[in-house]
């Protein structure tokens, strides 16, 4: 990739899922389908989703109100770990080579995390990435961590952006946003952020290369 990041930009703002840590989306679809929701792919998926899973991306209802809300449409007597274990299946992982991107680019510019996740995925991210980096896992790597379900907001709605760079005293015009969903980054454009779409044809590392 010829495009470099632009010479006026201090800081990296990080999305996590799809562009630090890999997920598959079509895993948790077809968990559900076997669990007995046929329409899943209609309810939730990276383009659009239902208002239950907003919401718990909020952290407006808890992990129980959304299963039991999830178990409507599952079969009588679906236990809880089923239901966790169909929507973890999502999470695959960080590869190394990302963990030693952050650390790169760390030394160049302050960096933080913007997630859009629930309290049930998190947990199971947190668990996933302890090992990382000699057990310290990837959160000591930014500045500060931010999770939709502990703010009561998410993107793309411009309060969260306009959250982020308040509270750090960030500028948004020498702030950069890195998300794979494009309506995340229209959403940051219009808080005034310089965005890049993360696609699996793009390489992070050649990117920041100098």
């Amino acid at each position: 990739m010829s495009q470099k990041i632009a010479k006026n930009i201090t800081t990296v703002i990080f999305d996590l899922g799809g562009v630090l840590f890999d997920i598959n989306y079509a895993h948790t679809q077809q968990a559900f389908i076997d669990l007995g929701i046929k329409d899943f792919q209609s309810l939730y998926s990276q383009q659009k989703q239902a208002g239950i899973f907003d919401e718990f991306e909020k952290g407006n209802i808890s992990p129980a109100e959304f299963r039991r809300q999830i178990k409507e449409k599952l079969p009588a007597g679906t236990a809880d770990a089923s239901i966790d274990k169909a929507w973890n299946a999502l999470l695959i992982g960080v590869p190394s080579h990302k963990v030693e991107l952050l650390k790169q680019v760390k030394k160049k510019y302050r960096i933080f995390l913007l997630s859009n996740t629930n309290e049930i995925h998190l947990t199971e991210v947190l668990s996933m990435m302890a090992p990382l980096d000699n057990n310290k896992g990837i959160s000591h790597l930014f500045e500060k961590n931010y999770y939709s379900c502990r703010m009561g907001m998410r993107k793309p709605d411009t309060e969260i952006y306009e959250h982020v760079c308040f509270e750090n005293g960030l500028i948004a015009a020498n702030t950069l946003f890195i998300d794979d969903t494009f309506h995340n980054l229209s959403g940051a454009e219009k808080a005034g952020l310089n965005v890049l779409h993360c696609t699996p044809t793009v390489k992070l590392e050649e990117y920041f290369r100098s």
